[in-house]
């Protein structure tokens, strides 16, 4: 405690800042890689929503509050010997910790941006072309199988028609949609 006894006090707040904030950043970090603070920083506890196209950022959480004053205390630290006019030197520590906001912003939007839905969903064969697989039996008389690609992926699926008998390997468009793997199909 010596060390701190000799400080300025300008320097000290920048110090009392910065220890606590780091090792607070460094639990979250622990934490993170744990997986156990899957979606801390993305959620907060009151209305503060910044919209950034698809996805929902929140400006007031705790996370942000720890990497504006890891940005802002190190900073003060870091220049205090070099700007000697103390606004300035607190001006540019604002600025970093901001910056350190806006880095992380950036971050988390580059990783939303890998996320994506592959499941299947029936709903998005409607309208789409594919090739009769098994035959198809004329009015509804009994079923036939469909191959149809969905987001890149092939998939099977029982079909009916309302007119003719079709085919194997015949292109097809999905007009309707009846039942969970049921589609009903007409020729193209």
């Amino acid at each position: 405690m010596e060390f701190f006894s000799n400080l300025d006090p300008f320097i000290k707040v920048f110090w009392f800042i910065a220890i606590p904030t780091s090792v607070v950043f460094l639990i979250q970090t622990v934490m993170t890689f744990v997986g156990v603070d899957s979606h801390d920083g993305l959620s907060a506890d009151f209305d503060s929503d910044l919209h950034h196209g698809d996805s929902t950022f929140q400006l007031f959480t705790f996370r942000n509050l720890v990497n504006f004053l890891l940005g802002f205390s190190w900073t003060g630290i870091s220049f205090y010997g070099v700007i000697e006019n103390k606004t300035i030197l607190v001006a540019l520590s604002i600025f970093v910790g901001s910056a350190f906001i806006g880095v992380f912003f950036f971050i988390i939007s580059q990783i939303q941006k890998l996320a994506e839905d592959n499941s299947f969903k029936i709903d998005n064969t409607l309208n789409q072309v594919g090739s009769v697989y098994l035959t198809i039996p004329p009015k509804k008389s009994g079923k036939g199988k469909v191959q149809v690609s969905v987001k890149g992926a092939f998939h099977e699926l029982d079909a009916i028609t309302e007119n003719g008998k079709i085919e194997s390997s015949a292109m097809v468009r999905i007009v309707r949609i009846e039942g969970n793997n049921l589609v009903v199909v007409e020729r193209i």
